[in-house]
């Protein structure tokens, strides 16, 4: 198991993986994204890839804006972490989610955040057995005008 920092040679890999966690995305706007994240400095985000080829990635952010659940700022974000079906259950989550807490104690961070899709039970699991505690549940609305 190798897991390392994502570069633009990972673009490619890369995206697939994301598609496969945000679905409702298309894979232009996936690279987009990933060129955008690339191009923070290493303190604002961070991405790791797990396995050759690589089989998961967990992102994370540095957010200034107020994190529900979360007393400091700034405080680091787990935007997205995802591990092939196929791959799961072997630890790569956990590897993948140290190596973020690494890098928010590095900048400064006392907090990590996240959040999962309300009906995502198995990301909640995961959290839960990862050492998060839930801090809140919403649901968004919205209206046309």
């Amino acid at each position: 198991m190798t897991l390392r920092i994502a570069t633009q040679e990972d673009t490619e890999v890369w995206a697939g993986l994301r598609a496969r966690l945000w679905k409702d995305t298309s894979l232009d706007v996936h690279r987009s994204e990933i060129a955008e994240l690339l191009a923070r400095p290493r303190g604002e985000s961070i991405a790791f890839l797990e396995g050759v080829p690589p089989r998961a990635f967990a992102e994370a952010s540095l957010r200034r804006d107020h994190v529900d659940g979360c007393d400091t700022s700034p405080v680091a974000f787990l935007e997205g972490i995802y591990v092939n079906p196929e791959d799961r259950g072997h630890g790569i989550g956990r590897r993948l989610l140290a190596a973020v807490r690494d890098w928010a104690r590095e900048i400064g961070c006392s907090e990590l955040g996240s959040d999962a899709e309300l009906a995502n039970t198995a990301s909640h699991a995961f959290h839960e057995a990862s050492g998060f505690e839930e801090t809140s549940r919403v649901v968004f609305f919205r209206m046309r005008l």
